[in-house]
């Protein structure tokens, strides 16, 4: 996790010192649920509460004796306690703490995109209704294929966040497992009561079957759904860099005044936003790959999992919001080129209504392979130069048949209000 692309939400969410903080608030729970249990004595969590230390610096110098990061933080944690410390991780292993704190991490990291996407979602609802009657081409392989409305194009990034949306707070739930289950799963030194009620209280569910670890599929698909996430930004990102293209020019992602767009060249405004977010959302497809990889391991668990899980979590939920938050600089200065997004649809000399020409033609009497011919010769010319445009050539083919009709924009922005009254 580099600054760079780190919220600082993020940065404090997954700190050293956080996670220490969390693995306190996990210990403690589980010792409230002793303590209302009347399994140890009252008043030991207050106690525990309020001497145990978390101290950065002192943890990790331990951990250089011991060589176990939780020892080391149960050594510290409990240095300055009384009788109390007796209580403090009883009957727990390791990954009942790490495993517990970290899907406080997921969940907490997970309402603060929720967060960003709300806002980004309302926001590119208002930008489409905005340019709901601006009409641009659409391209199909890259092609001029027909007219459509720029708002449009826009509102199918609206709906690709919202099921965004939609997903990360299935994953929320669905990460929100918390498991305090013993060494190997089975509540041998720990009952079942203890874990629910401590989970609970963290605001988590009891995961239903452990081993020593909450199963790794869990996490997978929560990364896996980010890679999927991270995909649609992509979409929208790449649709933006490719309109920005000087011969397109329809669109021009923010640029400042004092920006510079080439060491050597003084001309350039080339959509390196567009562009980091296309890289990034690589890097969360190697993520998704890096927790796949982590779902088989030896019997009730080994340790190859740990090391990947301290780089993909935070990398990924920080690089998330990051996009998420780029993404909504993006639209929100995002120039929108009217008069190009016209000048491009008339560029083809009026071959753009070619479905248009043949609808009407079929309309009128003609067969439709007759009409089909008719309007492909006709396109053939205007692109040989033979023709000013598709409505002469096919006004000489078909004297006397007024064709006017089929090359108005009217007919392609005639159902965007159905279309819009489907959201938001």
């Amino acid at each position: 996790m580099i600054p760079r692309y780190s919220p600082r939400v993020m940065q404090e969410l997954w700190s050293e010192e956080n996670k220490f903080h969390l693995w306190l608030e996990v210990e403690l729970a589980v010792m409230e649920a002793y303590e209302s249990l009347g399994m140890i004595p009252l008043g030991s969590t207050a106690q525990a509460r309020k001497h145990a230390l978390v101290n950065v610096e002192e943890i990790n110098r331990v951990e250089e004796e011991v060589g176990h990061d939780v020892i080391a933080f149960i050594k510290v944690a409990t240095s300055s306690m009384g009788d109390e410390a007796r209580f403090f991780h009883f009957g727990l292993t390791s990954s009942d703490v790490i495993d517990t704190a970290l899907s406080l991490s997921l969940k907490r990291a997970t309402q603060e995109i929720l967060k960003e996407l709300d806002a980004l979602l309302t926001f590119s609802w208002e930008l489409a209704c905005k340019h709901k009657d601006t009409p641009t081409i659409g391209r199909t392989h890259g092609v001029h294929a027909e007219p459509t409305s720029f708002g449009l194009k826009v509102l199918s990034w609206y709906a690709e966040l919202k099921r965004i949306k939609e997903r990360l707070i299935r994953e929320e739930e669905q990460i929100s497992l918390g498991k305090i289950s013993g060494a190997v799963g089975n509540y041998a030194n720990v009952p079942p009561e203890v874990e629910k009620i401590a989970c609970e209280k963290l605001g988590l569910k009891p995961c239903p079957v452990s081993t020593q670890i909450i199963p790794r599929d869990i996490h997978a698909e929560y990364l896996a759904t980010m890679a999927v996430c991270g995909g649609g930004i992509e979409r929208i990102a790449t649709e933006i860099r490719s309109l920005m293209r000087t011969e397109i020019g329809e669109v021009e992602e923010p640029f400042s005044e004092k920006q510079r767009g080439s060491s050597a060249m003084p001309h350039k405004k080339n959509p390196i936003l567009c562009e980091r977010l296309c890289g990034l959302s690589r890097l969360l497809r190697g993520y998704a790959l890096s927790a796949l990889e982590d779902v088989a391991l030896w019997h009730e668990r080994d340790i190859s999992h740990s090391s990947v899980e301290r780089v993909i979590f935070p990398d990924a939920t920080s690089l998330f919001l990051y996009s998420l938050k780029l993404l909504h600089k993006i639209l929100s200065w995002l120039k929108v080129n009217r008069e190009r997004m016209e000048e491009n649809i008339w560029m083809t000399k009026g071959l753009v209504f070619s479905e248009r020409a043949l609808l009407e033609l079929i309309s009128r009497g003609f067969g439709r392979e007759e009409a089909y011919l008719l309007v492909q010769e006709a396109s053939t010319e205007v692109r040989e130069g033979k023709a000013s445009d598709l409505k002469t050539a096919l006004g000489k083919k078909l004297p006397g048949l007024d064709l006017s009709q089929a090359f108005s924009l009217s007919y392609y922005l005639a159902y965007l209000d159905q279309i819009f009254e489907r959201f938001p």
